[in-house]
């Protein structure tokens, strides 16, 4: 299993599974959109992804966004996405995946991993709770355009 910094070589490999990603949260599979989407990420450098491969196999990744925060003026890494392929999760991928994002939010400088999960994912609740991210107790809002 070895996991790295997704480039545009890695772009049909990490297509695929981000389109598994969003099927799973009920959106309709979309690999050309797919694609361009992460393509634009990687281009600009918008997002910084790791995939994981076992051997030659894409099994799973995870994206992050960078955001600031102004009182401790400080950069703070997102993580929005993380996926593991159904066939390679029970076997600590998704651990490594996220011990991967907070060594890359460590060597650059940032204050921290901010994420959200959903009130009933309590598998990842369980796992990030392992880790040792603390859940907040601050109120996220959200303006729908």
């Amino acid at each position: 299993m070895t996991i790295q910094k997704a480039t545009l070589n890695d772009l049909d490999a990490l297509t695929e599974l981000f389109d598994l990603y969003r099927v799973f949260y009920q959106q309709k599979s979309n690999l050309i959109g797919a694609k361009e989407f992460l393509k634009e990420r990687l281009i600009n450098e918008e997002s910084v992804v790791f995939i994981a491969f076992d051997e030659d196999n894409p099994v799973g990744f995870v994206q992050l966004y960078p955001s600031f925060s102004s009182v401790s003026m400080k950069r703070i890494w997102v993580l929005n996405d993380l996926y593991v392929r159904e066939s390679a999760r029970k076997k600590g991928l998704g651990e490594k995946l996220l011990k991967k994002a907070i060594d890359f939010a460590e060597e650059t400088g940032a204050k921290g991993v901010l994420l959200e999960t959903g009130k009933e994912n309590t598998t990842a609740q369980r796992l990030y709770d392992k880790i040792g991210f603390m859940r907040e107790s601050n109120y996220y809002y959200f303006f729908s355009i």
